[in-house]
């Protein structure tokens, strides 16, 4: 099994990596050149009007590639955003980098103050004006790199809002202060943790502190996810977590599965359509853009609506439809449903015949509004 999923790691990093941007940023904060990889979203449009998420990758020399693989399947199948994903080379500056003051335990001056800058004032500013980012970021970090991303919590206005960290080497009152900060943070804050049963033993005690103080914080605004993974050591537990961690940070993303629709839909206290609309509402508040109805989640709201005979969620549905998917069959297939339910079925039946001329879409074919029309026919 675990060949199995290294050989797909393996495969899923290469279908990426075709589409990954090698650069040079002059830095005026660093007082040299630094190198960053880049991986723009399939079929990314320069010209379009869709952002995307940016997601900083610390130890770009070896972490990029997976969260580049993880990043590209899991947007393939509508489990996340389709993402912008940027890795800072650090192999030959790493200590310097994410060196960290003895007296105060905040990036020194000697190197690490000045990358902190060069993230914040000179690498993030320089993609949201090359590339079409939205405010939603994440930054990702192993060992010394996930301890230095948390500095930027401490910023009144921090720059990311999801936090990554595998196997964290924590510096000296990071759990108390970060527990502090956490619990009084007004800013909805992604936050995920991970260590391994072989992990350092070291960093693993420090790790398993750090948890217990952060599971402590009673504060809404803070989502917070932490795996403590078996049978994994302090490298391949970062396979393990890139995984979990996208999952947790955009589990309100991802499309209504059965789960969902068993214990929320249908237990809602308005209709199922209401339920949509906050769904996706919330995304865009969570997230800062707007997603799309997609396909999956109107299958859900139609079934909900027909389980509790509620008619104006399927009149509803239906105006949706044909909003979103003018073009598609799936504008004619849910509001054909709708006159069904509302007994009209000459206008059903008028619905389902123009469907005839649209797109097909994922799960509505022309043979699936066929069976509806004979059907219709066969009761008149």
């Amino acid at each position: 099994m675990n060949k199995y999923i290294l050989i797909l790691c393996c495969f899923i990093s290469q279908l990426a990596m075709a589409q990954v941007l090698y650069e040079t940023i002059e830095s005026s904060k660093l007082g040299e050149p630094r190198e960053i990889k880049i991986q723009l979203p399939r079929n990314y449009d320069p010209e379009g009007d869709i952002l995307y998420p940016l997601i900083i990758v610390f130890d770009g020399d070896y972490l990029f590639e997976p969260m580049i693989g993880n990043t590209d399947y899991h947007s393939y199948w509508g489990d996340m955003p389709k993402s912008i994903v940027v890795g800072i080379n650090q192999a030959d500056r790493r200590s310097s980098d994410l060196s960290f003051s003895n007296e105060t335990y905040f990036p020194s001056d000697e190197g690490g103050a000045q990358f902190f800058e060069f993230v914040g004032q000179e690498l993030v500013p320089y993609i949201n004006e090359k590339y079409l980012t939205s405010d939603f970021r994440i930054v990702v970090g192993h060992d010394q790199s996930a301890n230095f991303l948390n500095y930027y919590l401490f910023k009144d206005k921090p720059l990311f809002r999801g936090y990554i960290a595998f196997s964290p080497d924590l510096s000296p009152e990071m759990g108390v202060r970060l527990q502090e900060k956490l619990a009084v943070s007004g800013l909805d804050t992604f936050y995920y943790l991970a260590t391994a049963d072989n992990d350092v033993q070291s960093l693993r005690d420090e790790i398993l502190v750090f948890n217990s103080s952060l599971s402590t914080i009673e504060n809404p605004k803070l989502h917070y996810r932490f795996d403590d993974f078996t049978d994994a050591d302090h490298y391949s537990l970062v396979g393990l977590g890139i995984p979990k961690a996208i999952n947790e940070i955009f589990g309100l993303y991802k499309p209504i599965n059965k789960k969902e629709y068993s214990e929320k839909v249908l237990t809602y206290e308005g209709t199922p359509f209401e339920y949509l609309m906050k769904k996706y509402e919330d995304i865009q508040f969570f997230y800062g853009f707007e997603k799309k109805v997609v396909e999956n989640d109107l299958r859900a709201i139609l079934a909900a609506g027909k389980k509790k005979n509620d008619l104006e969620t399927l009149k509803e549905l239906s105006k949706l439809a044909r909003k979103e998917y003018s073009e598609s069959m799936i504008s004619a297939y849910y509001t054909g449903q709708y006159y069904e339910m509302d007994g009209n079925m000459k206008k059903a039946l008028q619905n389902y015949q123009s469907g005839l001329l649209l797109n097909e879409s994922e799960f509505i074919s022309k043979d699936m509004l066929l069976d509806k029309i004979y059907d219709i026919q066969d009761q008149n």
